[in-house]
């Protein structure tokens, strides 16, 4: 299971940290993603780790802004976001997926991912 928190209200240009605790098996064994759903839109990929911690991929909106880390004593994947956005309001999934497949086709994909967290709010105010 992932327990995602974090979220909260915070004006543009700050920063926050997302965390996503997995409960049951460790994150080593997984690919594990952020994704993001706003009011009225669809699902859309914002992050992923591998399995293996060595590559991470960003959707091209927050490229630069954010970044994806791990935390292995914890078993904790963390998204740090910097140079918030309006149009970064949403509530922010994290997701797990085997091992197979690590173009960023696959990674993006949501359908892809069998383990989701609860979601966390963001909302950044103008």
């Amino acid at each position: 299971q992932l327990q995602a928190s974090g979220g909260g209200l915070v004006e543009a240009g700050d920063s926050l940290r997302l965390s996503c605790v997995a409960s049951v098996s460790s994150i080593t064994r997984y690919n594990i993603a952020w994704f993001r759903q706003a009011p009225g839109k669809e699902r859309e990929f914002v992050t992923a780790i591998r399995q293996t911690g060595t590559t991470t991929y960003y959707a091209d909106s927050v490229k630069g802004r954010f970044t994806v880390t791990r935390d292995l004593a914890k078993n904790t994947i963390h998204l740090r976001m910097n140079s918030l956005k309006p149009e970064d309001t949403a509530v922010y999934y994290c997701a797990a997926r085997s091992s197979w497949g690590v173009t960023m086709a696959i990674m993006a994909l949501p359908d892809n991912y069998i383990y989701w967290g609860q979601g966390t709010l963001v909302t950044v105010s103008s």
